[in-house]
């Protein structure tokens, strides 16, 4: 039995944050039931095609039924009433506006259904002077300060920025005095800003999607212990900001935590933050001189870097690991996709379930269910809600499912 089994969830969300929130409810057990326009469902069912297949639409909805239903119809309204009445939950992802006009809004559906949990995922939130505003992943990633590199705000004890030959600029502080001063550099309104980069990860969509699954989570417990339902506002833009006050890469980035070329081109990542690790590492590369420095400031800093990237040339990759074998200093390589999917580690956890070509990483040992055709649990839910086949047919007659 999966924690969340006769959980029942209805998502009427567009695109990537709803759908991901989704689907973690559902890999852990939730009946979700997709709710789609007829017209094309999901914008993500859109999206560029991989060999004729969609594959981000399939990674997203896996496990998931799908319902068609036009929420702008009159007819919408006693429809989704009956799904609701049937349902726990109910995840949303329009603008406030929008999400009242077409009755999906909290404050609507709660009035006749006080038992559900509404999640609204929205840009901003339900309320301040940005909540109607349209805006995606990079839009919020650049309101939140994510796309200036932290980094290159640091300061040396001469006042100049520092860059060192990875690109990224470093405190002349050392330890956390060091690590302090430079996320108050970056944070202070006169900082030099450099150039803005593209984001990678859509961490405003991926962490607002996890904020409403572990929003819903709560808010189911708080029912089992009230009896009654309960509203979960996540604003994706404030997601983003969440990511902005952890370290990122550049902050943590030295000699002991780096990306450092073998000697055949392949590269190999170093996390040995704790002192046991790089103590370790420096012996075993044969350099235990080099264990002293690990926080050493300014030059002596640099030519730390510059002499284990010295080192770490003189071996393949290959050969490295095979040194570090039975070494425990958080020494890896770093992989490709494929080499990452043929891990023997991920092999053996049973994370990685193949579809029709579709690659799924999923928790444990679990069984992926294709993600559903438009519309294709149409009538066995609706029926399920006590709509008849006759009011079904009049209704698909009409373009509303």
């Amino acid at each position: 039995m999966r924690p969340l089994d006769g959980v029942r969830v209805l998502d009427v969300t567009r695109l990537l944050p709803g759908s991901y929130a989704t689907l973690l409810l559902a890999d852990l057990g939730a009946d979700v039931v997709k709710v789609e326009d007829p017209r094309g469902g999901d914008g993500m069912r859109t999206l560029p095609l991989a060999d004729g297949r969609n594959v981000y639409f399939e990674l997203l909805n896996r496990n998931k039924r799908s319902v068609t239903l036009d929420l702008r119809s009159p007819d919408a309204a006693a429809v989704l009433d009956a799904l609701c009445a049937h349902a726990d939950v109910i995840v949303d992802s329009f603008r406030p506006s929008t999400a009242r006009r077409l009755r999906v809004d909290p404050a609507v559906v709660r009035a006749r259904h006080p038992h559900l949990v509404c999640a609204s995922i929205s840009g901003f939130g339900q309320s301040g002077p940005y909540a109607e505003r349209a805006a995606h992943d990079i839009n919020y990633q650049a309101l939140a300060g994510l796309l200036f590199a932290r980094g290159s705000t640091r300061s040396t004890s001469s006042g100049q920025a520092r860059s060192t030959g990875s690109g990224q600029a470093h405190s002349a502080g050392s330890g956390q005095a060091g690590s302090t001063r430079a996320k108050k550099d970056a944070l202070a309104p006169s900082a030099s800003k450099g150039e803005p980069r593209m984001p990678g990860p859509l961490v405003g969509d991926i962490g607002a999607a996890t904020q409403t699954a572990i929003g819903v989570l709560a808010a189911l417990l708080l029912r089992a212990r009230t009896g009654g339902g309960s509203v979960v506002d996540v604003s994706i833009h404030e997601a983003a900001m969440a990511w902005s006050m952890f370290p990122s890469t550049s902050d943590l980035e030295n000699a002991c935590y780096a990306m450092y070329e073998t000697a055949d081109g392949h590269w190999l990542a170093l996390g040995a933050l704790e002192p046991k690790f790089w103590i370790g590492f420096c012996e075993r590369i044969g350099r235990p001189d080099l264990a002293p420095l690990q926080h050493a400031p300014d030059e002596e800093r640099a030519r730390v870097l510059r002499d284990v990237r010295e080192v770490m040339r003189g071996r393949t990759r290959d050969q490295w690991l095979a040194h570090f074998a039975d070494a425990d200093v958080c020494l890896t390589p770093i992989n490709t996709l494929a080499e990452a999917l043929a891990d023997p580690h991920v092999a053996a956890r049973g994370v990685v379930s193949r579809d029709r070509g579709t690659i799924h990483i999923t928790p444990p040992h679990a069984e992926v269910r294709p993600a559903p055709a438009l519309g294709a649990d149409t009538d066995e839910v609706l029926d399920a809600a006590g709509i008849g086949v006759s009011e079904r047919s009049r209704l698909r007659a009409a373009g509303v499912i």
